[in-house]
């Protein structure tokens, strides 16, 4: 089996994220958010030999791949297909509290090259981009149904794309043709859209309307808050977690989620009494994120955006 898509911040999260103390000792737990093909368990479990591992992800495709490569780590590796908010908010009684979590919010380049479900305008393939293909609405969808504000609005959000407005008015001028069905003609309306010094910019000018287009339909960014809050609550006093984000939408949530669980007070401002202990939940591993260094980005491009961001638990929420 070939491995196309290589783990950002490896060896950075196999030290900040290491088991210690007695959980190093007895048989560590790891819930890995986003296992996608593997390679950050794999690289646990290889450095950690008695750490296990529960592996997590909505898409039945990547997931069989990630099975076949951890085969060797069978009696401590273990697999749940499904979103990770689901997950940690119907907790399994039958697993022990985590030691440690990680998430990895990137998306793997197994989806760009080999899903077929158009996540690349390189490509002409069916306009799909949905982690988990049996559940919620495609782009076809949605470029197809929104109205010209709904789809400037989410271009601009979700991509930051200063001309949001003359994509979603091409796009709406463009399907009223021929329904928008494949990521090569989305992506060709869009390159139409733009100015012509924009076509020849540093990314393709269909780069960050497609990355609009991929949060909305997945729900990426409304499914970090809860999630990141129900993996915090399950995590077991004492152990860490860590996320990995690729753009600032997602790690200025990551950031503020950590910082408000770092208070030492998180009663409202407007409560002029503190009732609620003065104590943090959590304390900062990381106080700024952790970042690639050259040579990483050197021979992975695609982790020249990441940041890794840690935190260690101190206490449960209904405790001093």
């Amino acid at each position: 089996m070939e491995i196309v898509h290589t783990p950002v911040l490896l060896r950075e999260t196999l030290d900040l994220l290491s088991p210690e103390g007695e959980a190093f000792e007895n048989n560590a737990f790891m819930v890995d958010s986003t296992l996608g093909e593997g390679g950050h368990s794999e690289a646990f479990l290889t450095r950690f030999k008695n750490l296990r591992i529960i592996g997590l992800d909505a898409d039945p495709k990547i997931q069989a791949r990630a099975k076949e490569r951890l085969m060797p780590f069978a009696d401590r590796m273990s697999f749940h297909q499904g979103w990770f908010n689901d997950f940690y908010a119907n907790y399994p009684n039958s697993l022990p509290k985590p030691d440690l979590i990680l998430f990895d919010l990137g998306i793997s380049v197994f989806h760009y090259e080999c899903s077929g479900r158009g996540f690349s305008f390189r490509y002409d393939e069916p306009l799909d981009m949905r982690l988990n293909p049996d559940a919620g609405e495609s782009v076809e969808f949605l470029v197809n149904s929104k109205n010209e504000k709904d789809l400037a609005d989410i271009i601009f959000k979700y991509g930051e794309e200063r001309y949001s407005r003359r994509i979603a008015a091409a796009i709406c001028e463009a399907r009223k043709m021929s329904r928008i069905v494949s990521s090569k003609v989305l992506a060709d309306i869009i390159y139409r859209a733009v100015p012509a010094p924009y076509r020849h910019g540093a990314i393709h000018p269909a780069t960050k309307s497609f990355q609009a287009f991929r949060i909305a339909v997945n729900h990426e960014l409304d499914n970090i808050p809860p999630a990141l809050e129900t993996a915090f609550s399950v995590l077991e006093v004492g152990g860490k977690m860590g996320v990995i984000t690729f753009h600032s939408l997602e790690d200025r949530i990551v950031k503020n989620i950590f910082r408000d669980l770092a208070k030492a007070c998180i009663c409202p401002p407007e409560q002029a009494v503190c009732t609620c202990g003065g104590k943090p939940r959590a304390a900062l591993i990381t106080k700024k994120p952790v970042c690639p260094g050259e040579d990483e980005i050197a021979d992975n491009s695609p982790s020249r955006s990441a940041k890794l961001r840690v935190i260690r638990k101190l206490r449960d929420a209904d405790k001093p």
